[in-house]
């Protein structure tokens, strides 16, 4: 754990370390510990917080234009220095396609998810006709619960004219997503969206189209792929809890994370770079930098940021 000047608080998240910095703003460290199920695994993967970094970097550049974002710098390749925000309490969750959440919710047999009637006749991966919008509250135990547009009003978490705001923003920021994606031969699938407010100014928090929050598919077969009910092929980290699942675990009290062998974690290493090559469109360069570098350099930014 890092001692930065004018630290004024610090939490450690399951793959973050976040520091307050004179309560106004916040440096944003992320490891290259992984979760899935909830549950930190026991062994690092290495790369894995440049990989999300950069990518949440480069996505909060390119939306800049559409919704002002936290982001101030990013001046290594693991650590992001951005404006304290205070938070909303829900994540707007957008799904462009019938997969994960939605999926196994319609196949239960319900056609409404989080207040949004779902479509009579759709299958696994299938394309809505317009994105839909569910949004989940934000647990700092545990999961997030699903939750309705009305309900959020209604409960007083956001007001209807800055919830209204908030959808404008999260379906022109998926709209973007999406249009970069088209780019890169991939089709963003769903993804999650996290804002604060400085004042009464909205900005766009945390990471964005980062494998960890967002789902890709490769474009090039996929219409051949739902013809014939295949498997969509994914880039997201999916791939960690199917190893998971498939090793007998998901979570559940009583159960045994398997073992993560050296050939596991370079092979999830691997991937994540993949993703991070497939979704930026730039080759990966991996980047070493020792703790007492990382503090000597953040010390230096965090004194030329306030004086």
């Amino acid at each position: 754990m890092l001692q930065l000047p004018y630290q004024t608080n610090f939490y450690k998240g399951k793959v973050r370390d976040v520091y307050t910095i004179a309560n106004k703003y916040m440096v944003m460290l992320v490891s290259d510990r992984i979760s899935a199920f909830d549950v930190v695994l026991p062994k690092t993967i290495p790369y894995k917080g440049q990989v999300l970094n950069q990518i949440a970097a480069q996505f909060l550049d390119a939306t800049r234009d559409i919704v002002p974002n936290w982001m101030m710098s990013s001046p290594l390749p693991n650590v992001t220095i951005g404006h304290m925000c205070e938070t909303y309490p829900v994540e707007m969750v957008v799904r462009g396609y019938m997969t994960g959440h939605a999926w196994r919710t319609y196949k239960s047999g319900k056609r409404v998810l989080c207040g949004v009637a779902l479509p009579e006749g759709m299958k696994e991966n299938d394309k809505f006709p317009t994105p839909i919008l569910t949004p989940t509250t934000k647990a700092h135990e545990g999961h997030d619960e699903d939750i309705s547009r009305e309900e959020i009003i209604k409960q007083g978490l956001v007001s209807e004219k800055e919830y209204e705001q908030l959808e404008k923003y999260t379906l022109a920021l998926f709209e973007r997503g999406t249009q970069i994606a088209k780019e890169r031969g991939l089709i963003l699938v769903d993804t999650k969206y996290e804002f604060g407010k400085i004042s009464d100014t909205i900005y766009l928090i945390d990471e964005i189209h980062t494998p960890d929050s967002s789902r890709y598919f490769y474009l090039d077969g996929y219409e051949a792929r739902q013809q014939k009910g295949e498997a969509q092929k994914q880039l997201s980290k999916e791939f960690v809890r199917e190893w998971l699942m498939e090793n007998g675990f998901q979570g559940k009290d009583g159960q045994q994370i398997p073992q993560m062998t050296d050939e596991v974690v370079s092979g999830i290493s691997d991937r994540y770079i993949e993703l991070y090559e497939q979704v930026t469109g730039k080759k990966f360069v991996k980047e070493e930098v020792s703790e007492a570098e990382m503090q000597s350099r953040l010390e230096k930014e965090i004194e030329s940021l306030l004086h």
